[in-house]
């Protein structure tokens, strides 16, 4: 299987309007982030996107993908939800609803932001989405079984994924150790760290992070979900603990 990186910034992205720090202003492909996304290519390659944010359109336009399976949301926020209307020509194409996955908490909020989608009698050009609720358990689809991880983000409880022995995880600042026990000595370890130092009270900071490499032992951690806060990539990236890393844009890896 693989994962591609379809975004790794937060939801502001970098470079973040009218900022004119380093990170913002570098050169670097590295440095430019769109809203967190990743592409799972399984073994029989079938698409399943995790999260559809504002920048979906472009992320499948430069990244040369042209089909979702289906849609895995981790929470309702809009960095993670609001391109699902750009999943119109896939639903055109394919001539069949697309199916997400999410839990009934974020399910409702989808019914609620794109009541179009759902109606009895459509709009021609109107996306059309067919529910399908999840809970804190093994599931399978597409001949993958997924695993979700129940996280805290802030005050709400939102999902991980994991594949095989990979899992993905982002918005987070607090994982229970009942939770925990699925990322013991994980192949890959995706974690979100919106920034290097100052605690979040929504999301972990590097220092998290490291404490968390050192608890889980996956062999490596990819850091997602970064700010320009967290400094330019190809000098933080260096300073991380071995077997560490910070994602970007593109990165496509295999498990």
């Amino acid at each position: 299987m693989k994962l591609k990186f379809l975004g790794t910034g937060t939801s502001q992205g970098v470079p973040v309007i009218g900022c004119t720090c380093e990170v913002c202003t570098s050169k670097n492909p590295k440095d430019k982030r769109f809203r967190s996304s990743v592409m799972i290519t399984t073994e029989e390659s079938r698409k399943i996107l995790v999260d559809c944010g504002p920048d979906f359109r472009e992320q499948m336009l430069l990244n040369h993908e042209n089909n979702v399976d289906i849609a895995l949301l981790t929470h309702e926020h809009n960095d993670h939800v609001i391109g699902l209307d750009d999943m119109r020509p896939l639903i055109f194409k394919s001539g069949k609803n697309m199916p997400i996955y999410c839990n009934e908490r974020v399910g409702q909020e989808i019914k609620k932001r794109f009541p179009y989608a759902f109606a009895d009698e459509r709009y021609p050009g109107a996306p059309a989405f067919d529910l399908h609720e999840i809970e804190n358990k093994p599931f399978h689809v597409l001949d993958t079984e997924i695993t979700p991880i129940e996280v805290t983000h802030y005050k709400i409880m939102i999902l991980g994924y994991k594949f095989k022995n990979l899992a993905y995880i982002t918005d987070a600042s607090f994982i229970s150790d009942t939770e925990k026990e699925k990322l013991q000595n994980l192949d890959v370890l995706i974690l979100n760290c919106i920034r290097k130092f100052d605690p979040h009270p929504a999301h972990f900071v590097l220092p998290d992070v490291i404490a968390l490499f050192k608890e889980l032992k996956p062999k490596k951690l990819f850091l997602t979900h970064i700010s320009h806060h967290l400094g330019l990539h190809d000098i933080e990236d260096k300073d991380l603990p071995e077997g560490m890393h910070l994602a970007y844009d593109g990165l496509e890896i295999e498990f």
